[in-house]
């Protein structure tokens, strides 16, 4: 065996150990990349030289072993460790960290890449992308914000643009009605003094509902109204809280479509029902009686009482003020009741104010029964009453069942959808309504699901890669959803630079899941994934490369002189 091939054998020690240098120079070059995966460098030996074969054993003698001479070594693979790096938490909504075996889908200028560096930021559009400018994959969502799974797209989530505002559908109450209070019998009632349909005054006839406005007299014979009066409402109240001002005009004739007042007494009788909200099914509501006088009976209950002080009766208020009625107060209002008001916002995000009294009308063996009245100046019709209904309790307080309970707020020409409905629920796993004895009730709303306009302010991603947008109307909606990738063999996946991968006939075609399912791990928001180097397994590295490389060229060394021996001899 010629001393050359020791030569040979040498430099095959050389270059390997030179290429392991070269790896672990790579790993400790990027020891703080995101999410770099290091490589592991395996050897393997060359072919061998045999000098003898082996025997077997015989009925005289024993067996023997080859005799091979080693040829040297050569590179075996190069793998990467794909296990995870420690995590480094930012802060930053837009760093995204996997914890598990899934990548990233990145579209790269219309070629699909891996990653498993999740540093992205948005752009100027709004979409997230990776420092290399390549658009992050994930599912979309439709109108209603739910995420759309299937079709993978660029993510968009634009923060400080993107406004909302959503309808109320339903409100939700708590709190106590006194079941130990009294049950409601009668309404307030108030009355104008005698008014006559003739000039003769106390001496003529009374007017009637069918008396036109502009022929009401008082008693002395004078003319109290006109053709052309504007009318006024102002400061009238119901149970306690004072109503806006309303008015009308008094004009020849009814034109019948509702499309204005008409000029009878009945026409300011149905005006009187409708800002006060009265429900004449329950109630006397508004007539004439016998002597001339226009007479209101507001519905039953304490917190329904009318109030129509002095003055609130005003004719052209703003030219030549006259005050012709004056109503007195003739009954009171009596009977356990509460009330209370909550905002619903319609579908382009407007308050809607609704008042919500309710009022104890039986009690029975088998429980309570209390009438509820909800009303709105914001329904834009003149009607002030919105519905009215029942909620019975059993006999130990507790809610069994409620009627009419969905409210329709008219929105014409509002440029809303038309009408807003939603639905008042008195029993909720949250809290419910109760009918106990206490020494008052007390009702109140404590949630409902719409909202005004609002701006999304900032956004968070879940471990199952679910994005959630921040409005500052207090929403939370979803913006999308970021899905992982997974490879049979993730070994098998080539690296492209900027921490990037593409899949090779050995790695498998990438499997894309939801985080959390198929082995594809967790997504963890506001963090990154750290490089997985160790740098001590790598200083050892190197150390193992540099003993290799100088003992392979002291071969190299030792067999150039044994060489030179040798010429040396035939001199």
């Amino acid at each position: 065996m010629p001393l050359t091939t020791a030569l040979f054998t040498g430099l095959t020690g050389m270059q390997t150990n030179s290429q392991l240098l070269d790896v672990t120079g790579n790993n400790i070059a990027n020891v703080n990349t995101t999410a770099f995966k290091r490589s592991i460098v395996q050897f393997e030996t060359q072919i061998s030289q045999t000098l003898k074969d082996g025997s077997q054993p015989s009925g005289t003698l024993g067996g023997t072993n080859p005799s091979q001479v080693g040829l040297g070594t050569r590179l075996a693979a190069i793998r990467r460790d794909f296990s995870d790096g420690a995590l480094q938490t930012t802060g930053v909504a837009t760093d995204l960290a996997v914890e598990g075996n899934g990548f990233f889908i990145v579209n790269d200028a219309g070629r699909q890449r891996f990653s498993r560096d999740g540093g992205f930021n948005l752009d100027r559009n709004f979409n997230l992308v990776n420092n290399s400018g390549g658009l992050i994959q994930g599912y979309g969502v439709d109108d209603n914000f739910n995420v759309v799974d299937g079709v993978l797209q660029d993510l968009n989530i634009p923060v400080g643009v993107l406004t909302i505002a959503e309808p109320t559908t339903e409100v939700n109450f708590s709190g106590n009605l006194n079941a130990g209070g009294d049950v409601a019998t009668q309404g307030s009632i108030v009355q104008t003094q005698s008014l006559y349909a003739t000039a003769a005054g106390s001496a003529g006839a009374f007017v009637t509902a069918a008396t036109d406005l502009s022929s009401v007299f008082d008693a002395s014979g004078a003319n109290l109204l006109a053709l052309g009066d504007v009318v006024t409402i102002s400061g009238a109240a119901k149970g306690g809280a004072t109503l806006p001002d309303k008015t009308f005009t008094i004009s020849a004739t009814d034109p019948g479509d509702g499309s204005s007042f008409g000029t009878t007494v009945q026409d300011l009788l149905t005006f009187y029902e409708d800002i006060f909200g009265i429900d004449t099914a329950t109630s006397g509501g508004g007539v004439v009686d016998a002597s001339g006088r226009i007479t209101l009976t507001g519905n039953e209950g304490f917190d329904s009482r009318l109030e129509l002080p002095n003055g609130s009766f005003v004719v052209n208020e703003s030219t030549a003020p006259a005050i012709p009625f004056q109503f007195t107060e003739t009954q009171e209002a009596n009977g356990e009741s509460a009330r209370t008001s909550f905002l619903v916002f319609d579908s382009l995000g407007n308050p809607l104010t609704i008042d919500l009294t309710l009022t104890l009308i039986s009690k029975a063996d088998e429980g309570t029964t209390w009438r509820f009245t909800a009303q709105s100046e914001d329904d834009t019709d003149l009607a002030r009453q919105l519905t009215t209904g029942e909620i019975n309790f059993d006999n130990e307080g507790q809610f069994l069942a409620v009627t009419n309970n969905q409210i329709r707020v008219d929105r014409d020409q509002t440029g809303a959808v038309d009408p807003l409905n939603f639905s008042m629920a008195f029993e909720d796993r949250f809290g419910s309504v109760t009918a106990l004895a206490d020494v008052v009730s007390q009702i109140n709303a404590f949630s409902q699901d719409g909202t005004q306009l609002g701006t999304l302010e900032d956004f968070t991603t879940s471990e199952d890669g679910t994005i959630s947008g921040v409005f500052s109307n207090g929403l939370i909606r979803d913006l999308g959803r970021i899905p992982l990738a997974t490879f049979s063999n993730p070994e098998g996946l080539l690296e492209l630079g900027g921490n990037s991968y593409r899949p090779t006939p050995n790695s498998g075609d990438a499997v894309i899941v939801q985080a959390g399912t198929g082995g594809s791990g967790r997504i963890i928001g506001g963090a990154l994934e750290l490089s997985n180097v160790e740098l001590s397994e790598e200083f050892i590295s190197l150390i193992n490369a540099s003993t290799g490389f100088s003992a392979n060229s002291r071969i190299i060394t030792t067999a150039q002189q044994l060489i030179q021996e040798l010429l040396a001899s035939v001199r």
